[in-house]
């Protein structure tokens, strides 16, 4: 059954996706045009695609993956706002969890991800075409060996944030940078035993470029009580429940700040969000709580 199940909802979600790439992809390559009214309303109809094409993928799963959500704290959410998402990451399920619980309750999802991304067929072109930031991961060998790369990542985030400014949208942040493994947990020495570090960058450029435009910071806690699954798993039926954790907060005056060149307000920014992270730590040991006892 979980085989039969996963050939219909790959085959489901494949048609979805090349059905709404071609208008996506189009009003992308449109938008190349340097008419600025032209463009924002391309972006509109881009992302009014999109959010059918997440609609349809909620359809999809709820058809052929019987997997129940439980789903606290979304009642005071808006599309015509500004956020920024910040979640805990596992899997690539992640994203479609998140693009099911926030479509049409706050303004479609955008997300950073990496360069390499966008060379994944079909779906890349589509997120070029959504204004998806994609980042650059500089290690620090690299910026000992090439000290110009230093920035880049702040000077992409500044110019996604001048497209965001345009139209309500949410900012969507794994804060740990990667997906949790335990090979990644244990090589860094992370103090939160069901999370990796977290990086204060991402957010904290985004709250420098457009801290004062957003409205409200979503702090998700994402947990599968049955273990991380892949994304076949979730395709499969296999993942019988997922709990998510919607924590909504005011944006403070101590979050907006010179994360590069203010040294006090980057070990404050980073104790911050440290503070966060223990939060969800106890989050995530509450929900383990009840499976533990079974």
């Amino acid at each position: 059954m979980s085989v039969i199940r996963s050939v219909f909802s790959l085959i489901f979600y494949a048609l979805n996706t090349l059905f709404w790439f071609i208008p996506i992809f189009i009003c992308g390559l449109l938008k190349l045009i340097p008419i600025k009214p032209l463009q924002k309303l391309l972006s509109w109809i881009a992302k009014q695609c999109a959010t059918i094409w997440v609609s349809f993928n909620t359809l999809n799963q709820r058809l052929f993956t019987p997997t129940k959500l439980n789903v606290t704290g979304l009642d005071s959410l808006k599309l015509k706002d500004w956020y920024l998402v910040i979640a805990n990451h596992q899997s690539w399920v992640d994203i479609l969890v998140l693009q099911r619980v926030f479509n049409r309750k706050i303004p479609f999802l955008n997300f950073f991800l990496k360069k390499e991304l966008i060379y994944v067929p079909i779906l890349g072109l589509c997120w070029w075409a959504l204004d998806f930031p994609f980042m650059t991961r500089t290690s620090k060998s690299q910026l000992k060996k090439n000290p110009k790369l230093r920035g880049k990542d702040l000077e992409t985030t500044r110019k996604a944030c001048e497209k965001f400014k345009e139209m309500p949208v949410t900012v969507v942040n794994f804060v740990e940078g990667t997906r949790f493994t335990q090979s990644k947990h244990a090589k860094q020495q992370s103090p939160f035993p069901h999370l990796l570090k977290p990086k204060a960058g991402g957010i904290a450029f985004v709250m420098q470029a457009m801290g004062e435009q957003i409205s409200q910071v979503v702090n998700v806690t994402l947990h599968y009580p049955d273990g991380i699954p892949t994304f076949m798993d979730f395709a499969g039926g296999k993942v019988k429940n997922i709990n998510v954790h919607v924590d909504v907060m005011p944006v403070s005056d101590e979050l907006i700040g010179d994360y590069t060149g203010d040294s006090e307000f980057r070990v404050r920014f980073q104790g911050e969000l440290n503070r966060l992270w223990e939060e969800k730590e106890q989050t995530l040991q509450s929900l383990d709580a009840p499976t533990s006892t079974k």
